[in-house]
């Protein structure tokens, strides 16, 4: 049997690690065939997986590496602003993803199911970028195939050196890395998809709605907005109350998040580790529970 193509995801992230981030890691752990790259300079993380490695560095010196690796002046204030770069972490990145077939981009704000029941090998020997939305690149996770063309393909945003520099975040990872791969993505369905036979880029690549973004603009599974109400992470799957038996690749809880913020401390760094070494817990609009809660 043909090896599963092997899979990195690079997070940066400066600055203090959220309350859920055991949760996150625990998500890792569940997904041993993928690996994680955590970089930044935060505390040090305990009982890390051995799939998941952390590196130190300062947010200055990250932004030097930066500028130097794409010849460009990258001194942003706000760590928000590396967004922009996603689509460049192939790329910055090289020595990193080198001995990989795929590297991704992901946020903190998720928790991943069974990736490998998602991105199965048939969809990743087919495609060059697999996208969890269906008109727009997700920047919560995608994934790309480590190819030179391919890592190199930011710099065909347009505008790019002069939006990177800028200062303010443009949604480079999303809005903009979309533009190449999506053209009339505003067109109704049956013309957008005659479009898109047109554009060499969107031929080889997935744009398939995964409903990792609940509680959104979006549309359910069955079409309403009638959203699922809580969540459980179970031993490494990923369900919730309103699919039944449907596993999902990963929650990305934003809208719940900011809920989250409005409650104040939902709960402290040390109960958040305890529960999440359990094997299930529940995910809602309050925060995370002990399944039978």
């Amino acid at each position: 049997m043909r090896k599963n193509p092997s899979i990195i995801i690079i997070i940066p992230y400066f600055g203090r690690w959220p309350f859920w981030m055991p949760f996150f890691i625990e998500s890792c752990r569940a997904n041993q065939d993928v690996n994680w790259l955590l970089i930044g300079d935060c505390d040090q993380l305990k009982c890390l997986p051995n799939n998941v490695q952390q590196r130190f560095t300062t947010f200055d010196d990250y932004c030097g590496f930066i500028s130097a690796r794409l010849g460009i002046h990258f001194r942003p204030s706000n760590p928000y602003k590396l967004c922009d770069l996603k689509p460049a972490l192939g790329f910055l990145h090289e020595a990193d993803v080198a001995e990989y077939d795929f590297w991704g981009f992901s946020d903190l704000d998720v928790i991943y199911g069974d990736l490998r029941a998602y991105f199965t090998r048939e969809r990743l020997s087919r495609y060059k970028l697999l996208a969890t939305h269906e008109r727009r690149v997700s920047g919560h996770l995608c994934l790309l195939r480590n190819a030179p063309e391919v890592n190199k393909l930011f710099w065909k945003i347009p505008d790019f050196v002069r939006r990177a520099e800028d200062p303010k975040n443009h949604a480079l990872d999303e809005g903009g890395f979309s533009r190449i791969f999506l053209w009339r993505k505003n067109f109704p369905k049956p013309l957008f998809v005659f479009v898109g036979l047109f554009n060499r880029w969107r031929r080889v690549a997935e744009f398939k709605e995964a409903f990792s973004t609940p509680n959104g603009i979006r549309p359910w599974t069955d079409g309403t907005q009638d959203y699922p109400s809580y969540w459980v992470w179970s031993e490494g799957c990923l369900r919730n109350s309103k699919d039944g038996d449907r596993k999902f690749p990963y929650l990305h809880f934003l809208v719940w998040k900011k809920n989250w913020a409005s409650l104040g401390d939902v709960m402290s760094y040390d109960e958040a580790q305890a529960l999440a070494c359990q094997k299930s817990w529940r995910i809602d609009k309050d925060g995370f529970h002990p399944e039978a809660a």
